[in-house]
């Protein structure tokens, strides 16, 4: 039953920006969880992007990619979002949004809960 839907990945230059959306099903509520993004590229493992948590709303990011992105959330669309812009080529992945328990700086892929299907985001010229 996926519980998690991601959309917003392409194909994008470098420099460019993404949006990703990370939508609830139907009968399923984010607002009691914690939000994660994670991103997965050829060959490597699956790393933590960034999280924002359910009550107060504060972020972690991994230091890759502080201030470049921004995680948020939508409680009443039921959504959670990832804007990503000054985009690198080392940022393709397929990448993920995970239900957590906890947003914590570790951004540990073993405190993922629900995970969406994942989205494809490509940077290259």
């Amino acid at each position: 039953q996926v519980k998690l839907v991601e959309s917003g990945g392409g194909l994008v230059q470098p420099g460019g920006s993404l949006r990703l959306s990370c939508a609830a099903a139907p009968g399923f509520t984010l607002d009691m969880y914690a939000i994660g993004w994670f991103r997965q590229a050829p060959g490597k493992e699956r790393e933590g992007v960034s999280c924002i948590s359910s009550s107060t709303g504060s972020t972690r990011y991994a230091d890759s990619v502080k201030g470049r992105f921004t995680i948020s959330r939508d409680n009443v669309k039921n959504t959670a979002y990832l804007q990503m812009n000054s985009l690198k080529p080392e940022d393709t992945a397929v990448y993920y949004c995970a239900t957590l328990g906890i947003c914590t700086i570790a951004l540990s892929t073993s405190g993922a809960l629900d995970w969406g299907q994942g989205t494809q985001v490509t940077v290259s010229s």
